[in-house]
């Protein structure tokens, strides 16, 4: 599937999943497509872990108190740190965020399904860091999301999109030309 493809079938599925395990190989390559992403000023403040422990699987479900991916074989959980740029700025949220869309794209590229479940996650009920506890993740990194990964077991449905017309245009704000 080329890249394009990837981009205009991709939609968040948060049915129930297949429960064929995802193979080893197939999870390091969603890794490798999230350390691909780009990175604020070259500082590389995303990091993952990749779950298909089937007891870790079923834990870290219940702790995150999301009805999305608990059938999921795997997940992906993204951390991030916060590491200053330059001028007291920091990138981790662009970072983890173009870190999580390969990862989306390279799954539907793979045959899989996922769903990016953050809100959850970085509530005020300390969610991540309790997942992240589990994982023996070290404070300095906060756990920001999951993707659940797997096929899917139910028919997946593309959300309907506002026309091309009303979001896009070129040469200025709503021109046509």
């Amino acid at each position: 599937m080329n890249t394009l493809t990837a981009i205009q079938t991709r939609s968040s599925y948060r049915g129930k999943y297949d429960p064929t395990p995802v193979p080893r190989e197939h999870l390091q390559q969603l890794l490798e497509a999230g350390v691909a992403a780009p990175s604020g000023c070259n500082k590389q403040t995303t990091s993952f872990i990749a779950v298909d422990d089937p007891d870790l699987m079923h834990r870290l479900s219940e702790l995150s108190g999301s009805p999305v991916g608990q059938t999921a074989p795997a997940m992906i959980l993204v951390l991030t740190r916060r590491i200053l740029a330059y001028g007291g700025r920091t990138y981790f949220m662009q970072d983890y965020a173009a870190a999580i869309e390969n990862i989306l794209l390279a799954a539907v590229s793979l045959g899989y399904e996922s769903c990016w479940v953050e809100g959850q996650v970085t509530d005020e009920d300390n969610t991540g860091r309790k997942m992240a506890d589990a994982l023996g993740v070290p404070e300095e990194y906060a756990l920001v999301c999951f993707l659940p990964i797997g096929k899917a077991a139910e028919p997946t449905k593309r959300p309907r999109k506002k026309p091309f017309s009303e979001r896009a245009w070129f040469n200025g704000f709503q021109k046509s030309e």
